[in-house]
């Protein structure tokens, strides 16, 4: 029997995961524990948008169908007058040249931006308590003891959740945003066909939607970047406060900063208070909230004057300008820091 025994060839021993395998399993960890905050909360953000923008669109026909009278006159920039019965925007359409669909395009396109702006809004407010309580959470109710007892090093745990945070939430939250501006395209090009107008002259024509997607998308890498600073420093104080990680996170940078201004601290270093404000404060607590880096520097170099003033807002070009800039740069480093910082405290920081 012992013989027999000993002949039996051995089990094949299971390779161990790859590192990159256990990093993508963080990531979905990530996503699933907070898939309400980064999947749900932007799509029913969106959601709100088009159901007030479909109730604004609702009141507006009646209340034009009670006030226009049968024939209106319309002028155009041309100096042509033309009239149409009651809403039809079928004639309107007809009329219409090349200067002033081109100016419809215009505010059409400032209108998506501000439609689809909604699911950005709730990412902001989502990521800044999503990283505050990354750290804290798992020692507050002490799963943190589960998660060390894997093979799975404090490094890369905490590096997931700065991806999950730079990265994945905000391209859920670019496609929820991506779908609320075309949900409201649809929307109002219902609106425009049943009152007699072509919705492709009229809406799709002029309008740039997939420019603007496109530019949401170009512009996640960038965020990333300038999202550091305050993603390093509410890791790094989820990580060290043993209660209220929201008043160290917060109370913290602003009492340096009315300390900064009450001694006039910068005064030495020739430079105003209000510098330590836009450069501490505001980007420890701030940078998550999108479009911050569109600073007085930046708006210079958009010409909203001319012809496509909102889809150049969001130029690649002016958008990736921000890397040649040394404060992007410097707050990198200064949220690398803080991460690591916040990978040591995660060794050994648990609650006595």
């Amino acid at each position: 029997m012992n013989a027999a025994t000993d002949t039996l060839p051995e089990a094949p021993r299971k390779a161990p995961p790859h590192k990159t395998q256990r990093f993508r399993w963080l990531l979905q960890r990530e996503f699933w524990e907070h898939k309400g905050g980064f999947f749900w909360a932007p799509l029913v953000a969106g959601g709100i948008s088009l159901l007030l923008s479909l109730m604004v669109i609702v009141i507006a026909t009646v209340a034009a169908r009670k006030h226009i009278a049968d024939d209106v006159d319309i002028t155009l920039n041309s100096g042509e007058r033309f009239q149409i019965n009651g809403l039809d925007l079928g004639m309107l359409t007809s009329k219409l040249g090349q200067e002033e669909l081109r100016q419809l395009g215009d505010g059409l396109d400032l209108t998506l931006i501000m439609a689809s702006s909604w699911p950005f809004i709730v990412l902001a407010f989502v990521l800044f308590f999503y990283c505050l309580g990354a750290l804290y959470d798992e020692r507050k109710d002490r799963s943190v003891l589960f998660w060390k007892s894997l093979p799975l090093s404090d490094r890369d745990t905490v590096l997931s959740k700065v991806a999950t945070a730079t990265l994945v939430a905000p391209l859920l939250a670019t496609l929820a945003a991506i779908a609320t501006m075309f949900g409201f395209l649809i929307l109002i090009s219902a609106v425009v066909a049943l009152h007699g107008g072509n919705p492709y002259t009229l809406l799709w024509g002029p309008s740039s939607p997939l420019l603007l997607a496109g530019q949401y998308v170009a512009a996640i890498p960038v965020y990333a970047l300038w999202a550091l600073p305050t993603v390093g420093w509410l890791m790094l104080c989820s990580a060290w406060a043993r209660t209220k990680p929201f008043l160290w996170a917060v109370m913290i940078p602003v009492f340096a900063g009315i300390f900064v201004a009450w001694f006039e601290v910068m005064g030495v270093f020739g430079l105003d208070t209000w510098w330590f404000f836009k450069n501490i404060v505001l980007r420890m607590l701030t940078s998550v909230f999108p479009l911050t880096w569109m600073d007085l520097e930046y708006l210079q170099h958009v010409d909203m004057d001319g012809p496509g003033a909102a889809r150049n807002l969001m130029n690649p070009i002016g958008v990736y300008r921000n890397l040649a800039q040394a404060n992007l740069w410097i707050g990198v480093v200064a949220g690398a820091a803080m991460i690591f910082a916040a990978i040591r405290l995660r060794r050994w920081r648990d609650e006595g």
